[in-house]
């Protein structure tokens, strides 16, 4: 695809102002979904890796679920969940909040789709944390708070950041759930499809050899601040 590719229609694709714009929307909301989400996805891969109770297995499964469910399939169910009529398309009405056709409908598609990658890989280095540790910080008087970003957060780190990585980018490269929730504004494997639809294979071709080049810079650039952040790594 890429020997396929003409130098002089890169060019003058990347100087587009629709690809900029597209490329741009798909890496921030990208982004932000995984910082906002992993609000509450950390703490609960430490739940998960450290407590047992009833129907836990059940939870797991309900956290894979997105892996396996067609994505056009998971774009209909939030379209249900977030639709204006609904009680979450009423009350973010209310905040001010659209989420049909806007960033935040895109972020949530993209959450969706990818928050498994960050709480497996949360989950998997929580577990391997020595108990003993968080116990006798405990039994010192530590509250379990202290014990959680004193203890297990700093040696979970390196786990957490792969997972924040990997939802990352596994948000930017999502299509089936968020042509579901927002056609406009396009992000860029939107704009890829629809570009082949109406155009074809040559007009298309261009715009995703740039979305690939750019979506593997990005995936290099946070391996390596990463990596840097430990040095053992």
């Amino acid at each position: 695809m890429i020997i396929s590719t003409p130098v002089k229609s890169l060019i003058d694709t990347a100087a587009e102002q629709e690809v900029i714009e597209s490329i741009w929307l798909t890496i921030w909301v990208s982004m932000a979904a995984t910082v906002v989400f992993a609000i509450l996805a950390i703490p609960l891969a430490y739940l998960l890796a450290r407590y047992e109770f009833p129907f836990k297995r059940l939870v797991l499964g309900i956290i894979d679920l997105p892996i396996v469910v067609p994505h056009s399939a998971a774009g209909i169910a939030i379209l249900g969940f977030i639709a204006r009529d609904s009680f979450m398309g009423k009350t973010s009405s209310a905040v001010g909040l659209e989420l049909i056709g806007a960033p935040a409908g895109i972020a949530l598609a993209m959450a969706f789709v990818s928050i498994p990658f960050l709480i497996n890989a949360a989950r998997e280095g929580f577990a391997l944390v020595p108990e003993r540790l968080e116990k006798a910080a405990l039994n010192l008087g530590a509250s379990p708070a202290t014990v959680f970003f004193t203890i297990s957060l700093p040696l979970a780190w390196r786990s957490i950041v792969s997972g924040l990585v990997m939802m990352f980018a596994r948000g930017m490269s999502e299509f089936g759930a968020v042509v579901i929730i927002a056609y406009h504004p396009m992000i860029a494997p939107v704009l890829i499809f629809e570009r082949f639809g109406a155009f074809g294979l040559k007009y298309a071709r261009p715009a995703a050899v740039l979305f690939i080049g750019v979506s593997l810079i990005v995936f290099v650039i946070i391996r390596l601040l990463s990596r840097k952040n430990k040095p053992n790594a």
